[in-house]
């Protein structure tokens, strides 16, 4: 996408070849920076502190750890704790173990010393693949908005809905959520973004409405609880969100919050998508509310915020009384019955086992 007029992915290697550098995503939407990644520890701190986030690009994130590693030291137990410990970053997000499985299984037949070689070109592949893959979903959700721009809203703006960031800066290039509306958008379909801020990181105010911004894609920015309110009135046409992971029955989990959106959609008669990249599949689960751990993180994400000050500082303040216990759950579990559809790589399809099986054959059987 597109940054200032420069064309960037959200992560690459440096000129020399083994140097991975990334885009620092926390220091969004006041600064653009990016940083360079030389070893294990810091791929697996990159993650830890979201410093990249966003499924795909932890997948992507994660292959280029191992080869980090593979640089460093390429032997059996050296793959093995690496994989150890970038799985431990984030529990959520299956990409994350899809990407280290990949590497794992395709490293360790091999000699130690072809390993390394071998390991940056599975973390190119894993790249190149994930922005094949947004492109043919943003193929697959543009239809959508222009069957709505047709059919529903002639020489009107299409209102689209988003939950947390499930954009550009999630993945390796285009995004799940937001690779329709931006190719409806270059495609001259009218489009507006109504844009949850997405406490309590606020992913939203601060990610997806600084990269549809760098786009020239009209948005604007809402609170978390106007969804609801903006749907019973008729200012929203669809939602589309992204997917951390998602059970082989089609539920559906994403940032805390999806699932109130899916609630209001469903009384508002408003149809719901998922953004559904193949590798966020998990098809070793088939209950969403029962099998996929939510992970809990740090209380201070709640009860503190960082903005720039009237003088151009960057302040962090405290925002919840002292001594108050803060709880703060970072995912929660849409079930499929909620789910209008789900965009995926290979066209839109029934939130159901069936749908998702024939789709997608090869990755059961990987699975098994």
């Amino acid at each position: 996408m597109n940054v200032n007029g420069q064309r960037y992915r959200t992560i690459w290697v440096a000129d020399d070849g083994r140097t991975v550098e990334i885009i620092d995503q926390t220091r969004f939407p006041h600064t653009f920076e990016t940083i360079s990644l030389e070893s294990l520890e810091a791929a697996a701190h990159a993650i830890r502190v979201m410093q990249v986030r966003g499924a795909p690009l932890i997948g992507a994130t994660a292959a280029y750890g191992i080869a980090l590693a593979m640089r460093a030291d390429a032997s059996d137990e050296a793959l093995m704790m690496a994989c150890s410990t970038l799985l431990e970053t984030r529990p959520t997000a299956v990409n994350l173990r899809w990407a280290l499985d990949l590497m794992r299984k395709a490293l360790l037949p091999l000699p130690p010393e072809a390993r390394e070689a071998v390991a940056y070109k599975l973390a190119n592949e894993v790249c190149d693949e994930d922005i094949a893959i947004n492109m043919s979903i943003g193929l697959h959700g543009s239809e959508i908005i222009a069957n709505i721009a047709r059919t529903k809203k002639p020489g009107e703006s299409v209102n689209v809905l988003t939950h947390c960031n499930a954009g550009w800066l999630a993945t390796v290039d285009w995004g799940t959520a937001t690779a329709p509306i931006y190719m409806a958008h270059d495609g001259g379909i009218p489009v507006h973004v109504w844009v949850d801020e997405t406490r309590p990181r606020n992913q939203g105010a601060f990610l997806t409405a600084w990269e549809l911004g760098q786009h020239g894609v009209p948005h604007t920015v809402i609170v978390d609880n106007a969804g609801g309110h903006l749907m019973q009135n008729g200012e929203v046409d669809l939602v589309i969100v992204g997917t951390d992971r998602t059970t082989a029955h089609g539920d559906v989990c994403n940032k805390i919050g999806t699932y109130l959106k899916a609630l209001a959609a469903r009384d508002c008669g408003i149809p719901f998508y998922v953004a559904l990249p193949s590798p966020t599949i998990d098809f070793t689960l088939s209950d969403g509310l029962r099998q996929i751990p939510i992970e809990e993180r740090g209380g201070e994400e709640v009860s503190r915020i960082t903005g720039r000050t009237r003088s151009g500082a960057i302040e962090t303040i405290d925002i919840v009384a002292d001594k108050s216990p803060v709880a703060n759950p970072a995912f929660d579990v849409t079930p499929a019955r909620l789910v209008t559809g789900l965009i995926t790589e290979r066209g839109v399809l029934e939130p159901n086992q069936q749908a998702i099986a024939s789709a997608f054959p090869e990755r059961i059987s990987s699975a098994a």
